[in-house]
């Protein structure tokens, strides 16, 4: 092979940066800007093959069991990340009511259950407003649905609205590439988590070395000796990172395990410290099967969805934007 061809080969990014450069991929956020919390929803026309892995010792989850691939169920027709930890599960039935009601789900006879997993994490003591009544989740669920499209926004929107991080908020994140075999591969990711996504004081990401085309800035790897046990900034219980990896490969749903599996590596390059007792750390893979799979790819799939993990881990922070009552700066506040 050619010089030119290997580097024509190469993957890129894909036109939009975004987890919906995968075909057929839709993704829609909702918030409420008084509660500082909101809901993001991926979805596709067709049923999604998918799979999940839970790293962190504090999930919020909903129907992952039966993602695992010895289940029956084979394909999901929604995946949902929500803030509003335990009450935010309830944005799944809002989706999962929405999705009945335009001929969606599983068939039972003549009944039809559409399956929509969920994850979940903390954002109740983040300066919103929280003393509602009613559960706003499941109505959050719902018009996240409704907004799903192929652009969708990044930053402190949808599940990524009232997150978190050591020192700053966090936010919603999203980033793809597209493989020389054609495979498109894109991660979504709402970032809450116990530890830092920035080296030390200053601004540099751990995601640094994985940037592409200075999509959170540009400013390089730190050049500071970090401090590799950094203290904790963060209650016991308040925090998460969950993330949702897609692909237009063809997979099972043991296949889409390891893919949701080999992304967790994203999370760790990304965010230090990462998967602690503290944090519900999940990944789901969703697999739209619109391509077969080369025996060549399978392996660079695993890594490419990791390093989309974590320059879109990056993206969230970088991207966030302040609001009234905030607990924390944005990293643009900060760092300017």
């Amino acid at each position: 092979m050619s010089k030119n061809a290997a580097k024509a080969a190469a993957p890129r990014p894909g036109k939009r940066n975004l987890i919906t450069d995968v075909p057929g991929i839709l993704v829609g956020n909702a918030q409420d800007e008084a509660l500082k919390s909101g809901v993001t929803v991926l979805t596709s026309a067709s049923p999604l093959v998918a799979g999940v892995s839970v790293m962190g010792g504090a999930p919020g989850t909903r129907e992952t069991d039966m993602l695992a691939p010895d289940r029956m169920v084979q394909k999901v027709d929604a995946l949902v990340l929500s803030g509003g930890s335990a009450f935010g599960l309830a944005a799944a039935s809002g989706v999962a009511d929405a999705l009945r009601e335009a001929g969606r789900g599983f068939a039972v006879g003549p009944v039809r259950v559409p399956i929509v997993p969920a994850a979940i994490l903390f954002d109740l003591i983040n300066g919103g407003r929280k003393d509602w009544t009613e559960n706003p989740y499941p109505a959050l669920g719902r018009a996240a649905l409704a907004a799903a499209g192929a652009d969708f926004a990044l930053g402190s929107t949808g599940a990524g609205a009232g997150a978190t991080v050591a020192g700053l908020k966090g936010g919603l994140g999203s980033a793809s590439l597209v493989l020389g075999e054609g495979i498109t591969v894109g991660a979504l990711v709402a970032v809450n988590a116990v530890g830092s996504v920035t080296v030390g004081d200053g601004p540099h990401f751990w995601a640094a070395p994985f940037e592409i085309g200075g999509e959170f800035g540009a400013l390089g790897p730190a050049r500071e000796t970090p401090a590799l046990f950094p203290a904790p900034t963060k209650l016991a219980g308040a925090a998460t990172t969950i993330a949702i990896i897609a692909t237009d490969a063809a997979l099972s749903k043991a296949q889409a395990t390891r893919l949701a599996t080999a992304a967790q590596d994203g999370i760790a390059r990304a965010i230090l410290p990462a998967h602690t007792p503290h944090d519900g750390d999940l990944v789901f893979a969703a697999a739209t099967g619109r391509k077969e799979l080369p025996e060549s790819a399978t392996l660079e799939l695993g890594h490419a969805a990791a390093l989309c993990l974590s320059r879109a881990i990056a993206r969230a922070v970088y991207l966030a934007s302040p609001a009234p009552r905030d607990a924390l700066p944005t990293w643009r506040e900060r760092f300017g």
